[in-house]
Formats: structure tokens, C-alpha cells, sequence
């Protein structure tokens, strides 16, 4: 079968699931997007990789990453490799110095391995032509509209800046790394 290789082109908050988020992934060298439901917590995971922050303790991925690493495991590609009743499935292809296999994963957990390990993401075509969407500029705006609501933003806008430390360290003491990534960004902004 024919794979397509796709890349992580937004995270957001799922506008169809509350507590849920959703990762849009993008054709590389393409128009066509993918967007996934996921959880929170893998949701955070990706977020944390993509942003390369570094949390006090190792996030369960970061554990899954430095097992895999001491034991000489490599990840070498993730493939979402089937759809069934909306729920994607995906593979892990990774290696050994002397075996080679696919080990079956959660999408959510395989994208997340993928972001430590920096390994491509592959979907098979007859999949993507089902459930990709072909109009990136409604799905992006779809995406812009979830990412952080016009309140929050307003919220945070309205804050002084020494409140906008304070608000950062506590939500990172709280491990809300996605809440962290909206303020670190309004903090930046600002310093520009």
C-alpha cells in the first residue's frame, strides 16, 4: 500500500468532545489535513515534545523513549495503519540490532513517541482518502477557532506581565503544558 507521510501542523481543543483535544496532522508537500480526537494527557505529551520543554520529572513517552534507548530500540516510523468505526490504528515500526517489528499503538501514543524520536509519520493512502480533508483553509480556521478561545485570549491580554509569570509557573507546576504554551506566548509577544 501506498503511504503518505504527514507532519503535526496544529493542536487544539477538539470543538466536538469536551476535556479532548484534537492534533491535525498535515501532507508534507500537500494540502490535504488530518485531524484526530485525542485525550488530554496525549495531548500535553505531544505538546511538551513539540515545544521542547522540559519537565521536572520524565512524562510517560519520555519513559517509553529512554527504555527503548537503553536497550538499543530505535523508532524508525509511525504508520496509522487502519480506521475502524472512527478510531485510527496505528503501528510502530522500530529495531533492534537483531529484530525488526510493528508494535500496535493508540495513534495518540505513537505521535507522541514520534515527536521525541523524530521519526516520520506515515498514513496508508486508502485511509487518508477517507478521512482527510481537502480544504485546508476551513480546517484551518476550524483549528484558529479552538485553539484558544477569544475570552482566554482577552483574559490573558488584560493581565500585566509580572501576572503572566506568576499564572506560567503555576500551571507548570500544575504539568498543564498546553495552558503554558498559550501564556509563554502572550509573555512573548509582549516582549517583542
Amino acid at each position: 500500500m501506498k503511504k503518505i507521510e504527514l507532519e503535526i501542523v496544529a493542536l487544539s481543543h477538539s470543538i466536538t468532545q469536551t476535556n479532548s483535544y484534537a492534533v491535525v496532522l498535515g501532507e508534507v508537500n500537500g494540502l490535504r489535513r488530518l485531524p484526530i480526537v485525542i485525550g488530554g494527557f496525549e495531548a500535553q505529551a505531544i505538546a511538551v515534545a513539540l515545544e521542547r520543554m522540559k519537565p521536572t520529572r520524565p512524562l510517560t513517552h519520555d519513559l517509553m523513549k529512554n527504555f527503548m534507548m537503553a536497550f538499543n530500540i530505535d523508532l524508525h516510523e509511525v504508520i496509522i495503519s487502519d480506521l475502524q468505526e472512527g478510531i485510527f490504528y496505528s503501528k510502530l515500526l522500530c529495531s533492534s540490532e537483531s529484530d525488526t517489528v510493528e508494535i500496535d499503538s493508540r495513534t495518540s501514543d505513537a505521535l507522541a513517541l514520534a515527536v521525541r524520536f523524530g521519526c516520520p509519520i506515515y498514513i496508508y493512502e486508502n485511509i487518508f482518502d477517507i478521512a482527510g480533508v481537502e480544504n485546508p483553509e476551513t480546517e484551518e480556521v476550524a483549528v484558529n477557532q479552538v485553539t484558544e478561545s477569544s475570552s482566554v485570549r482577552q483574559d490573558l491580554k488584560s493581565m500585566s506581565l509580572e501576572e503572566l509569570t506568576n499564572l506560567l509557573n503555576e500551571v507548570l507546576e500544575q504539568e498543564d503544558y498546553i495552558r503554558a504554551i498559550a501564556i509563554r506566548d502572550e509573555i512573548n509577544a509582549r516582549k517583542r
